[in-house]
């Protein structure tokens, strides 16, 4: 999804410092979660393969490291707004009414986040009394993920609704493509792309 433009001041260097270091963490606790999954399945799969033996409990760190992984990793796809996102209408929009539609899928994107919210804390709280098989581990631990992962994008949501009520309308204009980007996207379907050029000059 395209990010409009929009007016802001000039971010203060200590502020700017920090937030830089605290995505940094994030991005490390990510990573070490990624990696720990990585090596539990890796690590079991030898173990059977080379010693005909497992350690039963490696399935179970690997899956609740892969949810932790994956609402985490949200997160950090709405913080860099790299989720997916369909924006073929907005593009063909500009100044109030493509504000007004961007101001409602902020507030529809934000309502269903309330709602994984509120389902994540039941769901959490039921699993107080839950542990589980093979760890041993209360499951609130992981269903607590999908109340933060909520909570985070919600406060996200907030501020780029924020922004945008704050944002004249001028500054929401059509998207328009370069015509040597639209040309190389023509070229590249019919087939007489970049990948065919030594071709052409034999």
């Amino acid at each position: 999804m395209k990010q409009e433009t929009t007016v802001q001041s000039a971010p203060v260097a200590g502020a700017t410092q920090s937030g830089s270091m605290g995505a940094l963490a994030f991005q490390i606790f990510c990573a070490v979660i990624f990696l720990g999954m990585i090596g539990m399945v890796f690590a079991n799969a030898m173990l059977r393969y080379c010693f005909n033996s497992g350690y039963p409990p490696s399935e179970e760190w690997a899956r609740f490291l892969f949810m932790y992984i994956t609402f985490f990793g949200a997160i950090e796809a709405f913080y860099h707004k790299k989720h997916i996102a369909v924006d073929m209408v907005i593009e063909l929009l500009h100044g109030v009414s493509k504000k007004t539609v961007m101001i409602l899928a902020h507030i529809l994107t934000i309502a269903a986040l309330a709602v994984l919210l509120q389902g994540g804390i039941v769901q959490t709280v039921q699993a107080l009394d839950s542990y589980a098989v093979a760890t041993h581990i209360n499951m609130s631990i992981i269903y607590v993920t999908l109340p933060i992962m909520a909570a985070a994008a919600i406060l996200m949501q907030l501020r780029d609704l924020w922004k945008l009520v704050h944002t004249p309308s001028s500054e929401f204009r059509k998207a328009e493509k370069d015509p040597g980007h639209i040309a190389a996207e023509v070229l590249a379907e019919s087939g007489h792309g970049a990948d065919n050029q030594p071709q052409a000059r034999q």
